[in-house]
């Protein structure tokens, strides 16, 4: 699968770690010419010029940029996503005021307003970039949960997440990215409160029709 990830971060940088792993074919940019270089040495990713050289080809876009600078990436873009299957992995978070950003939206919905005619997909967002470099923990493999309103994008970026590791579910519509934000945020918040070491993952036991 060709894939773009746009953000040189640890989370960009451990998506398109995977996926070359995984034997996908991934261009990693960034605002930066020198970091979406550096990061490409590491990933073994194609260093894109840009993030409409990045978009160009690929059929899975990640958005792993801060959350600040999403609607200033994506409106760059444009009519260049149209049709374009867009994972979303940001998370709006604030760990002092945690009610400011559970406000009955999401990083995800705000994007398929921004631009319509793309597919847009809520994933891996409420995983930390340590483990979406290895999503497994004390040999059990963890949940990839995929919100989304299209049918076979969600398809798509399951495909994508079984490659690199994950168990992945079917989560439900895009609207339900705003419970995976929320998942992310919960995630975090347990890490400070209890001084845990930021490898914690999302996974659902019991009767759940696959095995991990």
């Amino acid at each position: 699968m060709k894939v773009a990830v746009i953000g040189s971060g640890n989370v960009g940088k451990a998506l398109a770690g995977a996926a070359t792993k995984a034997g996908h074919e991934v261009a990693i940019s960034a605002s930066d010419p020198d970091h979406a270089e550096e990061a490409a040495k590491a990933t073994h990713a194609r260093a894109a010029a840009s993030n409409q050289d990045a978009v160009k080809d690929a059929e899975l876009v990640i958005i792993a940029v801060p959350a600040a600078k999403v609607d200033e990436v994506v409106t760059a873009l444009g009519s260049e996503l149209d049709g374009k299957v867009i994972v979303d992995v940001t998370n709006r978070v604030d760990t002092r005021d945690p009610g400011s950003v559970l406000d009955g939206t999401s990083s995800a919905e705000q994007i398929q307003r921004r631009v319509p005619n793309a597919r847009v997909v809520k994933a891996f967002n409420y995983a930390f970039a340590s483990r979406m470099a290895d999503p497994n923990v004390d040999e059990t493999r963890l949940d990839a949960y995929v919100g989304g309103d299209d049918d076979d994008a969600k398809r798509k970026v399951e495909e994508f997440a079984r490659s690199i590791g994950f168990r992945p579910i079917d989560a439900g519509p895009l609207a339900m990215a705003r419970a995976l934000e929320g998942m992310a945020l919960l995630n975090i918040l347990l890490q400070i409160k209890h001084k845990w070491p930021w490898q914690s993952g999302w996974k659902m036991i019991g009767p759940t029709g696959e095995k991990s």
